[in-house]
Order: structure tokens, then C-alpha cells, then sequence
């Protein structure tokens, strides 16, 4: 197992980057209680071989109680002791950076009240989140980043993410549930056939053998395939040149249960023939 805690003041850029692991496949969880993680990387533990299981990211911030905060090191001490891979990330700024970024955002500071200014509980915030900062594998002061030059940052420091290699990730979604952002490319496949509309299918998804030999005979859904794989392949190929380190291209359909989900299983298939890493996506799918 490989375990990424991300930690760091608020304003910073925790959840920025919690998000970009969610988006190369890393099991996501905020704010999880610190006594809770044991038993629970235990438990998951216990599950050795599910895909699901196999990376991990967490966020610990402020909001957890000071007196499991001071007893970090303990926590982090077992998890090793486990032979579990932990990473410790923390993400810091300058007071005027964040003092900025909350004026921007209007939102409030976890730590800030009626009695305690904004710099106030920065400085607090500082001070009771040390114990992780200083077990830091990698502080990143993100003053001087943008939410995308973080993204790039995260990804940069991943050992698939490597000069000229490409990483390539395909979403797929349902238009009915609202459109991700962040995409490069984004095909709307809404004008193909709808496995949907027959009963025997409409439960199942797009990774079920009957909805893949349902839409294997339909010669549009093909033809759809075959023209967004070979508008694809060059402009990946010069991203890949310019040494670009991530691109994600988004499917949908209607629900994202059948169609985009058999197109971005069938994309990622051909394209991990010539890229690496291809990560699959399925916003629709638990």
C-alpha cells in the first residue's frame, strides 16, 4: 500500500491537491479522524489485491483536535511499522498570500471566530499544525502557484511522471449530472445509440459484456470510436514532444452509465499501447 498524507495550513492548497491524486486513481479521504486511521489502513490492509486499495491519499488539517495533532509522529510511527509506504506531504504560503486568497474567497478560516483575527489564526494554525510540518518529505510553499501550477507540481512528483512521458486520463460522465472541469478534450456522445432503452441492459454499464457486444455491433458507435482515437493520436503524440506531463479527456453521455463509460474503456485499451501511465476514470460509477 502506498499512503500520501497531505497536510498543510489553510489557504495553502490541501484540497487542490487532494483532488489531483483523486484524479490519478488514488482513493481520496479528507479530514479522517487521526485515531480512526489506524483501524483503518488496517481494515484495508486486510483487503491486499483490491485495486481500490492499493493507493491512498488523505488530507489532515487543523480541523482535527490538537491533542491528536501532537500525537502525529505516533501515528505516522505505527503506520511505518506496518510496512505501509507513507508519504508526507505539507503545504504552506505566506501570510500575506492567504490573507489574501481568504479575501478573495470570503470563506472562513477554521480557526478564526468572533474573538480571533484572520492573522491571528493564521498564526495559531502555524504553530498547532508543526508537529506534521516537521516530518515533511515535502514541504511546497504554493505563494507563487496557481491551482494548476500545483496541479502540475503534484503530478511532476510522482515516479510515472517522468520527462517525455505523457499522462493521459479519461473521464466519463453523465451531461445530466453536470459537466467536470479540467478537461482538454471533452466529446459529447450523446447522438449514439442508448443501450438504455433496452430493458435487459438499462441496469447494467458499459463495462458489462452484454452492453459492450450490444454497442460492438453498432457500426455508428465504431465509427464514433475510430474517429476520436485518430483525431487523438497526434495531438497527444505533440503534447508528448512539448513534454506536456498530463492530459484528460472527457466522454459523455446522458447518464454515464453505458455509452461514455464502453468509449473511454475502449480508448484507454488502445491507447495504453503507446502511453504510460492511462488512467480510467468513471464519475457516474461507485
Amino acid at each position: 500500500m502506498k499512503l500520501v498524507v497531505l497536510s498543510g495550513l489553510s489557504g495553502a492548497g490541501k484540497t487542490v491537491a487532494l483532488k489531483q491524486y483523486e484524479d490519478l486513481g488514488y482513493t481520496c479521504i479528507d479530514n479522517i479522524p487521526l485515531a480512526l486511521l489506524g483501524p483503518m489502513i488496517t481494515r484495508m490492509l486486510a483487503k491486499s489485491g483490491h485495486e481500490r486499495y492499493e493507493r491512498i491519499a488523505i488530507g489532515v488539517d487543523a480541523r482535527e483536535s490538537p491533542r491528536e495533532i501532537r500525537r502525529f509522529p505516533q501515528h505516522l510511527a505505527r503506520l511505518k511499522a506496518r510496512g505501509v509506504d507513507v508519504h508526507l506531504i505539507f503545504l504552506t504560503a505566506s501570510d500575506e498570500i492567504i490573507l489574501r486568497r481568504y479575501s478573495e474567497t470570503r470563506r472562513p478560516h477554521p480557526l478564526a471566530d468572533e474573538t480571533t483575527s484572520l492573522a491571528e489564526a493564521i498564526e495559531r494554525e502555524r504553530t498547532l499544525l508543526a508537529p506534521i510540518a516537521d516530518l515533511a518529505d515535502e514541504p511546497f510553499d504554493t505563494s507563487q502557484m496557481n491551482l494548476h501550477e500545483l496541479r502540475e507540481v503534484i503530478l511532476q512528483r510522482l515516479p510515472e511522471a517522468v520527462k517525455g512521458k505523457l499522462a493521459v486520463q479519461f473521464v466519463s460522465f453523465g451531461f445530466k449530472n453536470g459537466v467536470p472541469g479540467d478537461f482538454d478534450y471533452l466529446f459529447d456522445v450523446r447522438c449514439l445509440p442508448n443501450p438504455h432503452w433496452n430493458l435487459a441492459l438499462k441496469d447494467l454499464t458499459g463495462r458489462d459484456e452484454a452492453v459492450e457486444q450490444w454497442l460492438d455491433a453498432r457500426e455508428d458507435v465504431q465509427r464514433m470510436l475510430r474517429d476520436i482515437r485518430e483525431f487523438l493520436e497526434p495531438w497527444l503524440a505533440a503534447f508528448r514532444r512539448q513534454d506536456r506531463a498530463y492530459v484528460t479527456i472527457g466522454v459523455g453521455c446522458t447518464g454515464g452509465q453505458h455509452r461514455s463509460v464502453y468509449l473511454v474503456e475502449r480508448l484507454a485499451r488502445h491507447f495504453r499501447k503507446s502511453f504510460d501511465p492511462v488512467i480510467v476514470k468513471h464519475k457516474e460509477l461507485r
